[in-house]
């Protein structure tokens, strides 16, 4: 059996430690989790990328500010799902 050591913020591994208890785990064995799946996959075994959240982005955001303003002054709006679509895609 080997033995790694790293080095981690203080504040992520506390909050990854209650995470892990929660779900019944240790920080050792939700590595080791990790490090098996990276192995059977070939790689980071979820998405790793510089974009942020495509959800969030401002475009996003203020349509979903607007669409709650109107859900609050009783406004129902419906939209079709190819004009979903083409929301999604923008």
């Amino acid at each position: 059996m080997s033995q790694v050591n790293i080095r981690i913020d203080n504040d992520l591994k506390e909050a990854a430690e209650r995470l892990f208890a929660e779900l019944g785990l240790t920080m050792s064995t939700a590595l080791t989790m990790f490090l098996r799946q990276a192995v059977r996959q070939g790689g980071i075994p979820f998405a790793v990328s510089t974009r942020s959240d495509l959800f969030y982005n401002p475009t996003n955001l203020e349509y979903l500010r607007q669409s709650l303003r109107q859900l609050e002054a009783g406004q129902t709006v419906t939209r079709s799902v190819e004009a979903l679509d083409r929301m999604a895609d923008a």
